[in-house]
């Protein structure tokens, strides 16, 4: 059926107001937390359009603990972002990677890149290190290099479930997991559900066991077919939302149970993560107000 302007203005604007709401059938497991147990919320400046104050402002507006983003690489966007964390009272998660045409200039960047944020001592460093190409005993130096420099630092550094990068996908991570035993992870979980094209229920062990090392939480829900779905209040989804989150019941019992903090980022994209109208390019939904949404469903659920 032809969708007209207006309606596609009526469905827009409801899922943006939150009335097209997803149920959510997955019965949490009550776990009393043990002291040092805490959950910070940290916002995603992707897709953010203006300036470091400006995005601060609106996370502070909103309730975050605090923001995530990739360190500047100049002194006047790091002089902006540490004017704006102190005036918010917001904290800090730090976004570092690797780039290059081959192995050696990958670790070449992520070694400079990796030990210039250490410096600057964050609240967590989440990488986006190495590739899916590169052989296991190359990423594996740049792993070992990571957990090297965190022992010594005291920075915890977790490494990303993310397509492209080194754990790409639930078996490469195993590998990784087994090799390292203080491997720890930035679930980002919705990548391998678009690399396995499933939601994973072949893969549960396999699953389980990287759920047991997840220090950091990217709460984007994704889908058989992408990293990301439309729009997680909308009906259709129920599937992909209730598997995400009986992933991070897991997770969330654990840092409970253990007394341990859980950092977590609603990191919803823009496009084209996000849906977008053809030849327009008009988002389907609202990124901002979705990670706000997924904010606050946390807090309900684990607070």
């Amino acid at each position: 059926m032809k969708q007209t302007r207006r309606q596609f203005i009526t469905i827009t604007g409801a899922a943006s107001a939150g009335l097209l709401l997803t149920s959510m059938d997955v019965p949490l497991k009550v776990v009393a937390p043990k002291k040092g147990f805490a959950l910070k919320i940290y916002a995603t400046r992707w897709g953010f359009k203006g300036s470091m104050d400006a995005f601060c402002k609106e996370v502070k507006k909103e309730g975050y603990d605090g923001i995530e983003d990739w360190f500047p690489n100049n002194v006047a966007d790091e002089e902006a972002l540490y004017e704006a964390l102190d005036k918010y009272n917001l904290r800090f998660g730090a976004l570092t990677g690797s780039g290059g045409n081959g192995f050696e200039e990958h670790q070449k960047s992520y070694t400079k890149n990796l030990l210039k944020v250490i410096s600057k001592k964050p609240d967590f460093i989440n990488c986006h290190a190495g590739k899916d190409f590169f052989s296991f005993k190359e990423n594996k130096q740049l792993i070992d290099f990571a957990i090297q420099q965190s022992k010594s630092s005291g920075v915890p550094i977790y490494q990303e479930t993310h397509r492209g990068r080194i754990l790409f996908a639930p078996h490469v991570c195993s590998r990784f997991l087994d090799a390292f035993s203080e491997l720890k992870l930035t679930l980002d979980i919705s990548h391998w559900c678009a690399v396995a094209e499933s939601l994973l229920g072949d893969q549960k062990e396999t699953v389980a066991k990287a759920l047991k090392r997840t220090s950091h939480i990217h709460s984007r829900i994704g889908h058989e077919e992408s990293a990301q779905v439309s729009e997680p209040r909308a009906p259709e989804w129920k599937n992909a939302v209730n598997a995400h989150y009986a992933w991070w019941d897991v997770v969330v019992n654990q840092k409970k149970e253990a007394g341990e903090v859980l950092t977590m980022t609603t990191e919803f994209g823009p496009a084209n993560y996000m849906w977008t109208m053809p030849y327009t390019r008009q988002p389907l939904a609202d990124q901002w107000a979705i990670n706000v949404h997924m904010m606050h469903e946390w807090r309900k659920r684990y607070l």
